[in-house]
């Protein structure tokens, strides 16, 4: 009997792990939390891409959603951009190109970032951490479809 009961632990065992495999994994909440602290601490991404208030301070409700840029170049720059895009969630980039993105400052169409956008050189694990966070802070049904 304990035969049998055991044995069937075991394939209890496999069908669970054969569905939890199944499944696309989520990222990890350490990677998650790396990437936070890369994106507020290191690149300083809500300077830019959070619109601000009257007092400088950053809206945290619109948190990474892109905002005009609160200066300008001194002197004329034709490719200088006026606005930050949204990046909560990367709308309409893929993992990948946001990585190679982060490593090497060129993106997914071969061009590089417009001034006054940092051309970063973030090692593949830090690159992939920042993309996780970015990721998180998407709807769930907006983040399922850019990561095709």
């Amino acid at each position: 009997m304990k035969a049998i009961a055991s044995g069937a632990v075991v394939c209890l065992v496999f069908v669970v792990t054969g569905i939890l495999k199944a499944a696309p994994p989520a990222a990890p909440a350490a990677k998650i939390d790396r990437g936070k602290y890369l994106v507020e601490n290191v690149g300083m991404c809500g300077d830019c891409h959070t619109p601000h208030n009257e007092k400088g301070e950053p809206i945290r409700e619109k948190w990474l959603q892109g905002s005009p840029l609160a200066f300008k170049p001194t002197v004329p720059m034709p490719v200088w951009a006026d606005k930050t895009p949204n990046i909560a969630g990367l709308p309409g980039w893929k993992d990948q190109d946001a990585v190679k993105f982060l490593m090497t400052g060129v993106a997914y169409n071969d061009l590089p970032g417009r001034p006054p956008m940092p051309q970063y050189r973030f090692n593949q694990e830090d690159a992939s951490a920042i993309v996780a966070y970015l990721r998180s802070l998407a709807p769930a049904e907006a983040a399922s479809q850019s990561k095709k």
